[in-house]
């Protein structure tokens, strides 16, 4: 597919994360310390909107069960069972806008 526009830089406050649709799929933004990362949005455990989780650092936290993931790598941090990790896209910054690969 490749290069996407996902999200404005002024759309994602510094520490906070929302959710983007494109094409039918929920992508997660986050913003730490100026760096933007994009993982899937829904959680690989129950499917639920990690958007309305924590984000507490890098760690992104699903509201339902408390799983825990790495907002720069989507990988699994913690939770009682093993689960897939999120996918995460390589982003890029082009003017003010927040474009990912996919």
């Amino acid at each position: 597919m490749g290069k996407i526009t996902i999200c404005k830089t002024t759309d994602v406050e510094q520490g906070k994360m929302i959710k983007k649709t494109f094409d039918g799929l929920d992508i997660l933004i986050s913003n730490i310390d100026g760096k933007y990362y994009a993982t899937d949005d829904s959680c690989t455990h129950s499917g639920s909107s990690l958007s309305e989780g924590e984000l507490n650092g890098c760690t992104i936290t699903c509201g339902w069960h408390k799983a825990e993931f790495d907002c720069k790598t989507g990988k699994l941090i913690k939770f009682p069972a093993k689960i897939r990790d999120l996918t995460s896209y390589v982003v890029s910054i082009e003017s003010e806008n927040v474009c990912i690969e996919m």
